[in-house]
């Protein structure tokens, strides 16, 4: 891998050898840092690397490194500027559509049992759908072992879109896990399907005592909410410990949410969206009995990921919400009012980078971006210099 120079005066060879990188499919090092002015601070937005394909997730990992998942099936270190060979052991994925390698999450103890989780689409009979794995990470940071599948969605379908699928660790280790209606409206409200919901689980796959349905009389003991479309957000907020959730709506009708046990969110049969083709979604935007979006976007932004943020970089920041945006190509900030309210306050890099997709808080408090494309980037961005 070679970094690349800025300027005129870069060499014919140069270039021949970044061009033959990504060919190879081997990611290289990006341009110089821009500074982007915001609201409230000054930011510095540097890529970290590039020549990714759809990375799709990132996380840091306790010795700096940063490990991204890339749609097609890898899962690789970007280290000093260097993103390295693919990790080995990643199983089989179903990598069409939307599908492929999802997210990624480190075991709150992952500094001493190297565990990680990540959610990838796999095949099977009648389809494909949402599973979540769980695996060590070697030593040498080389290969996945011990990996085992502790969840597959109940109902594999066709189609290859609205997988979810975001993972969120809680306090006591367990999983809650996003998942989309696999492009089947319906199956957001029955209850004996896993399609629409968030999930509840334990790291080893087991159904957690808490659970609102956990004797499955009346719904499947994993499920913890109903009524979501496709989820590929999910955070705790670190301060309050309250659950997050952002959700594409059709067109119009992006949502946060947050999901409590046993509790409807709607989907399909409220909505602030209309379907594609302008016709109304199911009886409007309210009934009894279903909860309502503690905010919403129209026109919809195709979000991402969340987080909200706690990080110490960026005081003004704090509480506030941070979510990606596919369709506009931004960062969205929202903050609430004194009531609770979500404001939006904010629309960031409007179209400057590309589909934003997975955004994470770095332990010195900048923020990780991964870019949604076939020559997709990682971004760090941080407080620019005064």
């Amino acid at each position: 891998m070679h970094r690349a120079k800025t300027g005129s005066g870069r060499s014919g060879f140069t270039i021949a050898l970044m061009v033959c990188a990504l060919l190879a499919g081997t990611p290289v090092l990006a341009a110089p840092a821009q500074t982007i002015k915001t609201q409230k601070v000054d930011v510095k937005v540097e890529k970290i690397a590039t020549g990714l394909e759809h990375p799709w997730a990132v996380e840091v990992l306790p010795d700096g490194a940063y490990l991204v998942t890339e749609r097609p099936g890898r899962m690789r270190l970007v280290r000093d500027g260097k993103a390295l060979a693919p990790i080995s052991g990643v199983p089989e994925v179903y990598a069409r559509g939307q599908g492929g390698l999802l997210d990624v999450a480190l075991d709150p103890k992952f500094p001493s049992n190297r565990t990680l989780y990540f959610t990838a689409s796999v095949a099977g009979d009648g389809g494909s759908g949402t599973a979540v794995f769980r695996a060590r990470l070697s030593p040498d940071e080389t290969r996945l072992t011990d990996v085992k599948r502790i969840f597959l969605m109940n109902k594999l379908s066709r189609g290859n879109i609205q997988y979810g699928s975001r993972i969120a660790i809680a306090r006591d280790g367990s999983l809650f896990v996003s998942l989309g209606d696999r492009g089947q409206q319906d199956r957001a409200q029955d209850f004996q399907d896993d399609a629409g919901s968030i999930i509840h689980i334990e790291a080893d796959g087991s159904i957690p005592a808490d659970n609102p349905f956990k004797d499955g009389k009346h719904a499947l003991p994993e499920i913890w909410s109903k009524g979501h479309r496709n989820p590929q957000g999910i955070t705790f907020d670190s301060e309050t410990n309250r659950l997050y959730t952002a959700e594409h709506g059709a067109r119009g009708g992006d949502e946060i949410n947050t999901p409590e046990a046993g509790k409807n969110y709607g989907w399909p049969v409220i909505s602030y969206g209309v379907n594609y083709n302008g016709t109304k979604i199911g009886i409007g935007t309210a009934k009894a009995g279903m909860e309502q979006p503690r905010f919403y976007w129209d026109p919809s932004i195709a979000p991402g990921a969340i987080v909200v943020y706690r990080g110490k970089m960026f005081p003004e920041w704090n509480g506030d919400f941070l979510v990606t945006a596919l369709k506009f190509e931004l960062l969205s900030r929202l903050s609430q009012d004194g009531k609770g309210k979500i404001t939006e306050q904010e629309r960031m890099f409007d179209g400057e980078f590309g589909r934003l997709r997975d955004i994470t808080v770095a332990p010195d408090g900048a923020l990780l971006v991964t870019t949604d494309e076939d020559n997709g980037a990682l971004l760090r961005i941080s407080r620019a210099a005064s």
